[in-house]
């Protein structure tokens, strides 16, 4: 019998907020609280967010010039490179206890590629690795970047899958330190496919690629989705604040 993976659709939730919410619940899943693996999909605000592994060269301006733009700047423990948040990107971030799966790093980063490459598959956009980087592909073009943490084999951070969300803000970093990467959306991918009239546009592709990422995702891990409210994975009395 599967196990079961908590789904909780947040909506836009600003990044701090979200961060700290992660932080909870990676706790109460090693202290076994949480009995299940969740996963939390949601927006941010236009956020770039600088991992263990930035470089200088990744960020041509200062964080004070970027912040002047109207943009937060947030250092954070997870891997990789410096990346980009903002509303029309499909983030979600895995509450996984890889005890009960396999605690292997680089095994979980492949499935999480697998779960988006198979989400986009599902969409109708072919998507493929590239060798040697983290994140996900679809014709040299760079459609999601993948950055975690882990803490006692239990996982945070996670993926980031543009879906509808504007491109131009990545011009003001150098995307997860690959000079030169050309990055795309699935919006821009289905007017380039034709795939408008299956997917739709709006709120139509936002609903069809988040299904398509909770199915992937659930599949790839062996679980069975199950949609949840926050209320129901956080202490008594604690008040649910994310979501918008």
């Amino acid at each position: 019998m599967s196990a079961h993976l908590g789904v909780l659709t947040l909506g836009q939730v600003g990044y701090r907020e979200a961060h700290a919410l992660q932080r909870q619940l990676a706790e109460r899943r090693i202290s076994g609280a949480l009995p299940h693996d969740l996963l939390l999909l949601l927006e941010h605000e236009r956020t770039i967010t600088l991992g263990r592994g930035t470089k200088a060269a990744s960020l041509p301006l200062s964080a004070e010039e970027i912040a002047r733009r109207g943009l937060t700047v947030v250092e954070v423990e997870r891997g990789g490179d410096v990346t980009w948040h903002g509303p029309g990107q499909l983030v979600g971030y895995p509450i996984l206890d890889l005890n009960r799966h396999r605690p292997d790093l680089h095994w979980y980063l492949r499935q999480v590629e697998e779960a988006l490459l198979l989400a986009l598959g599902q969409l109708g956009i072919p998507a493929e690795r590239n060798p040697g980087y983290t994140g996900v592909w679809t014709g040299g073009r760079k459609i999601a970047s993948i950055g975690i943490h882990v803490r006692q084999w239990v996982t945070t951070h996670g993926f980031a899958l543009n879906v509808r969300n504007r491109l131009e803000d990545f011009g003001l970093i150098v995307p997860c330190g690959i000079s030169g990467v050309q990055m795309t959306s699935v919006a821009l991918e289905a007017e380039r496919l034709g795939l408008g009239a299956a997917l739709g546009e709006g709120l139509a592709l936002w609903s069809a690629t988040l299904d398509a990422v909770t199915g992937a995702f659930a599949t790839t891990f062996g679980l069975v989705p199950e949609p949840m409210e926050l209320r129901a994975v956080l202490p008594e009395g604690t008040e649910a604040a994310a979501g918008a």
